[in-house]
C-alpha cells in the first residue's frame, strides 16, 4: 500500500433544483390556479473519519468530487427530490486546509467529528410560491442556486501517543516489530523504512498504544534533506518519543545531537516533547563500552536512558515500563493538536 499524507482536492456540492411553473386545471377543480412545486436541495459533502484508512491514497487519482444536484419541482405543488449526500472518509488525524488561502478549515481525529465542508444549494421555489391576491396567476419561478465549491488541501498527521525516531538504522523498525504485531522491513542498509509504520503495543492492563516507527531522520532533515522532513509531522501528535541510539555508531553523541537539532529547527514543541534514550544494539559490544556510552549521555541529558537491544529484547521491557508509567503520568493530557504544519 502507498503511503499518502498530502493531496489536494476539488469538493463541489450539489446544485438545487429550479422551481415548476404549472397551473391546476381539473374539470371538476374548481380553485385551480398555480401548482408548481419547489426544487430539491442540492446535496452537499461531508467528511468523515474512520479508523480504518491510515492513508489518503483514495484522494490520489480522483481529486475531483461532486455531489448529486436537487431534482426540479413537480406539479401539484411537489417539491424535487434532494439530491444525494457524498460522504468522503478520510483518516483520523487529517487536517484540511483551504488551498487558496492556507487556511486551517477543519481538523479530524476522531471518528464523531462528522464535518460539513460545502453546502449543497437551495431549491428554487415554484410559481405556487408566488400565488398572492394581487397576482393570482404568478408565471415565473426561481431556479435552484449552486452549490459551495473549495479547493482544499488534506494533510494527515498519524494518531500515535509514542513516537520511534533516531538516525537511519538505529533499529526503530526492530523494535516496533519486537513490540507490536507491525511487520515493517528490516534490512542493514539506510532508509530501509519509507512510510511510518504503526503498531499496537499491549499495556499490562490490556489496553492497546499506538507506537509509530518514523522513517529515518538525517542531518538538515529540518529543511527538506532525505526523508524526515516528509515525516516530521507525523511526530506532532505523539505525546512520548523513544529515541533510539545504534551503539555501534562511531558518535553515538553527535547522533543523539544532530536529531535534536532536527526536532529544534522543525519547531511545532517537537523539541519539547518527553523523550525516553534507547541505546540500542548491546547485544553487539562489551559491558565495559555499553557503561561508557551510557556515562556519556548521562553527562549531557536528564531524560530516561537504557540499554537496550531490539534484536535479543535485552532491556526492552524495562523500556516499555517506562513509557507506561510516563504515559500515565500524562493521562489527563490530550493529544498535541497542532494547528499549523
Amino acid at each position: 500500500m502507498q503511503f499518502i499524507d498530502h493531496v489536494e482536492i476539488e469538493v463541489e456540492a450539489g446544485k438545487g433544483g429550479d422551481g415548476l411553473v404549472a397551473f391546476r386545471r381539473e374539470k371538476y377543480v374548481p380553485a385551480g390556479g398555480p401548482s408548481g412545486g419547489n426544487g430539491g436541495r442540492g446535496g452537499s459533502i461531508y467528511f468523515q473519519p474512520t479508523e480504518r484508512l491510515q492513508t489518503l491514497l483514495d484522494f490520489k487519482y480522483a481529486r475531483r468530487f461532486k455531489a448529486d444536484d436537487g431534482k426540479r419541482g413537480g406539479p401539484n405543488n411537489r417539491t424535487g427530490a434532494s439530491g444525494k449526500d457524498l460522504i468522503l472518509e478520510i483518516p483520523c488525524g487529517t487536517m484540511i486546509y483551504d488551498a487558496e488561502t492556507g487556511e486551517l478549515i477543519a481538523d479530524l481525529v476522531s471518528p464523531d467529528d462528522t464535518f460539513l465542508i460545502v453546502k449543497g444549494g437551495k431549491g428554487g421555489l415554484g410559481n405556487q410560491h408566488f400565488l398572492s391576491n394581487s397576482n393570482r396567476a404568478p408565471e415565473y419561478a426561481l431556479p435552484g442556486l449552486e452549490g459551495e465549491i473549495k479547493n482544499l488541501r488534506l494533510e494527515l498527521k498519524l494518531l500515535a501517543e509514542v513516537g520511534i525516531i533516531g538516525l537511519p538504522n538505529a533499529g526503530k523498525s526492530t523494535l516496533i516489530s519486537a513490540l507490536s504485531s507491525a511487520k515493517p522491513k528490516i534490512a542493514d542498509y539506510p532508509f530501509t523504512t519509507l512510510i511510518p509504520n504503526l503498531g499496537v503495543v499491549r499495556k499490562p492492563t490490556g489496553d492497546g498504544t499506538v507506537f509509530a516507527d518514523i522513517p529515518g531522520l538525517i542531518e538538515g532533515a529540518s529543511m527538506g534533506i532525505g526523508l524526515g522532513h516528509d515525516f516530521l509531522r507525523h511526530i506532532e501528535r505523539t505525546r512520548l518519543l523513544i529515541h533510539l541510539i545504534d551503539v555501534n555508531s562511531e558518535d553515538p553523541v553527535h547522533d543523539y545531537n544532530v536529531i535534536q537539532g532536527e526536532l529544534s529547527a522543525y519547531g511545532n514543541g517537537l523539541l519539547d516533547r518527553p523523550q525516553i534514550i534507547g541505546l540500542n544494539k548491546i547485544d553487539t559490544i562489551d559491558e565495559e563500552t555499553q557503561q561508557e556510552i551510557l556515562q556519556q549521555f548521562q553527562e549531557i541529558t536528564d531524560n530516561p536512558i537504557f540499554l537496550m537491544s531490539g534484536v535479543t529484547g535485552l532491556g526492552c521491557d524495562r523500556l516499555l515500563q517506562e513509557v507506561w508509567n510516563t504515559l500515565d503520568s500524562m493521562a489527563n493530557d490530550e493529544l498535541y493538536l497542532v494547528t499549523e504544519s
